[in-house]
């Protein structure tokens, strides 16, 4: 166990860590190649639908040949990616590359395959639990590698930058000896109770399903705008360009303990994770009105980053044992791959909607308030959701 989640860890540490930096990106790139925020906004936004598709059919994949062959392509993608993302010369190539090639190695390199992992090895009295150590570990990818992107691109300039991080992440192939499942071995023959198609029907015809996916919409919605537009949107009013890196960092430092936090309290209460969700989305909702209301200076951001950090991906674990205690994980990585397209839906339209209102009105006010208004849906879908674990009919002979 202890090896699945130390590899499983430094995997998602490396993925969603080098993602997380991506808003760094934006003011330099698009400066120097006299680009429109919305197009990198689109870039990204596409990356994050991207990420979304792929995951779906990358989830099936991993649940039936295993994880280990998934995370090896997946590490190429990302680096090919992150070479075609420093290197595009126009808008077009840089959305190939940047939007659909690395958001297609993020479905390969993270919490899909990587949960599929854990629900497969995991023992289920310890599986929220291992869920959060994992997304503390996003959390910490986030928190290390977001000052070490910009430092990388303040001693090196933004396109050698992405070159060094391409190598980064190959890291992640040789993480994945360390996940190889037994039971998917050549030769291996799985005993599965579900087909597909059934997995499918039967999760999409449950309205729990259906009410996390609503949630995990708007959790994607959130930390995307925060995360690609907070560094612009805090260089609009004058603010240094070390108060967004310390900001996007203290989201990361925080998230470690907020997902650690969640994944207990998902193992500690297994039938009470609803409320706990519902709780995040608003307190998101109460967070970001405050910051608004405040003056702005770097303590309010540093207060605000390091609240919605706690926040962040604190719905990741709980989201995931959820479908996993209801659904069982035969087809875990499909059926999360599935939510979590919900979730790249709504980090599509963050990102592409807070550069597209900035450019027609100058500002991100309106990206804020929808942001507010969603965290209030979210936190009242999740209260109907039904966590007991489903009892089938046995197949008929």
């Amino acid at each position: 166990m202890l090896q699945v989640l130390l590899c499983g860890g430094m995997v998602v540490t490396l993925a969603m860590g080098i993602r997380h930096g991506f808003g760094l990106w934006l003011l330099p790139i698009t400066q120097e190649m006299d680009w429109t925020r919305e197009s990198f906004s689109l870039a990204i936004a596409i990356q994050n639908l991207s990420w979304g598709v792929f995951g779906i059919f990358v989830g099936m994949i991993a649940d039936r040949i295993g994880a280990f062959k998934v995370l090896i392509g997946g590490a190429i993608l990302y680096a090919l990616g992150l070479v075609g993302m420093a290197l595009s010369p126009t808008t077009l190539l840089f959305t190939l590359t940047t939007g659909l090639m690395i958001g297609a190695a993020q479905a390969g390199t993270t919490y899909a395959v990587i949960y599929g992992v854990l629900g497969r090895q995991i023992p289920v009295e310890r599986r929220s639990w291992a869920m959060g150590v994992t997304a503390a570990a996003g959390s910490f990818g986030q928190f290390f590698m977001v000052p070490v992107e910009g430092t990388l691109i303040a001693q090196f300039g933004w396109s050698n930058a992405l070159l060094v991080l391409a190598l980064m992440a190959l890291i992640i192939a040789v993480l994945a000896f360390g996940l190889r499942e037994p039971g998917f071995g050549k030769g291996a023959v799985l005993h599965r109770e579900q087909t597909v198609g059934q997995a499918l029907k039967e999760a999409w015809t449950n309205p729990s399903f259906v009410l996390l996916l609503s949630g995990y919409f708007v959790c994607g919605f959130q930390v995307m705008f925060i995360g690609v537009h907070m560094p612009s949107y805090l260089k609009d009013f004058g603010m240094a360009p070390h108060v967004a890196s310390i900001g996007l960092a203290l989201v990361g430092l925080f998230n470690i303990f907020g997902t650690y936090l969640a994944g207990n309290l998902g193992q500690k209460y297994p039938m009470r994770k609803r409320y706990v969700l519902s709780g995040i989305y608003g307190l998101r909702s109460v967070v970001t009105v405050l910051f608004l209301l405040v003056p702005l200076s770097p303590w309010s951001v540093y207060c605000f980053t390091a609240a919605m950090g706690f926040l962040w991906l604190s719905t990741v674990p709980l989201t995931n044992a959820t479908i996993a205690q209801i659904f069982g994980v035969q087809h875990l990585s499909m059926l999360g791959g599935f939510v979590f397209f919900s979730h790249q839906i709504g980090s599509f339209m963050g990102v592409w909607l807070g550069g597209y209102l900035y450019d027609q009105n100058g500002n991100y006010d309106m990206v804020w308030y929808v942001s507010i208004a969603l965290g209030i849906f979210a936190a009242l879908v999740n209260l109907p959701i039904r966590e007991a674990s489903l009892v089938r009919r046995p197949a008929s002979a």
